[in-house]
């Protein structure tokens, strides 16, 4: 029985209550992502691991048959250059023993969860880990299907079941919540920065007017 809640303050994000699962992100799911582009998926999901580490969200990287699909790309990887993917053999990561044991061991109840493909390994976890009691999240802008309607599918039947769909960006105002909170502030901008587009370039020009000393110009 999932015990999301539906409307309120619970029910928006927080970084203490957060773990997040990035879910199989390698070479051979992106040769047939057909979905969105590659290369905005490979910003988003980057994008959303710098942002767990800089709100310190437990994170658990895990990947599918690696010796043939493809270690966990390398963008990814850096993010977390000390910690090894755990590789298994189930489709359905919840069904690995291992990946639930090292979420349970955070204590914390909303899941957060990307992944390729998201009709097969991401709707597989989401959905049983709701029968578990997590409140589960699934980032539709850093996953990706086969084609756009095996994501779309996907992204309903979740829905259905009682998953909450969100994207990146959203995250990141979610858990920071607050622009006076100042311990994450830089870390976020730089994310931001790096991976959020014309919002980024939007904030480069705007540090920039900042910079600009009232008497510049002044006189023409």
């Amino acid at each position: 029985m999932t015990r999301t809640a539906k409307a309120g303050l619970d029910a928006l994000l927080t970084p203490e209550e957060s773990v997040l699962v990035l879910i199989d992100h390698q070479p051979y799911q992106f040769a047939n992502l057909n979905s969105h582009d590659s290369t905005m998926i490979v910003n988003n999901v980057v994008g959303l691991a710098k942002l767990a580490k800089a709100f310190a969200v437990p994170t658990v990287l895990t990947t599918v048959l690696e010796e043939r699909g493809g270690y966990l790309i390398k963008a990814l990887q850096d993010v977390f250059p000390d910690q090894k993917p755990i590789n298994r053999t189930y489709i359905n990561t919840w069904e690995d023993r291992r990946v639930v044991d090292v979420v349970e061991k955070t204590g914390r109840k909303k899941l957060i969860i990307a992944g390729l493909w998201t009709e097969i390994c991401v709707a597989m976890p989401a959905i049983q880990a709701l029968a578990e009691g997590y409140d589960v999240f699934v980032v539709t802008d850093a996953c990706g299907g086969v084609s756009a309607e095996a994501h779309d599918m996907a992204v309903r039947r979740m829905v259905q079941a009682g998953v909450v769909p969100i994207t990146w960006l959203a995250v990141s105002g979610e858990w920071q919540r607050d622009w006076a909170r100042e311990s994450t502030l830089a870390e976020l901008t730089q994310v931001v920065q790096e991976h959020a587009g014309a919002s980024g370039i939007a904030f480069a020009w705007e540090l920039q007017l900042l910079a600009t000393h009232a008497t510049d110009g002044a006189g023409v």
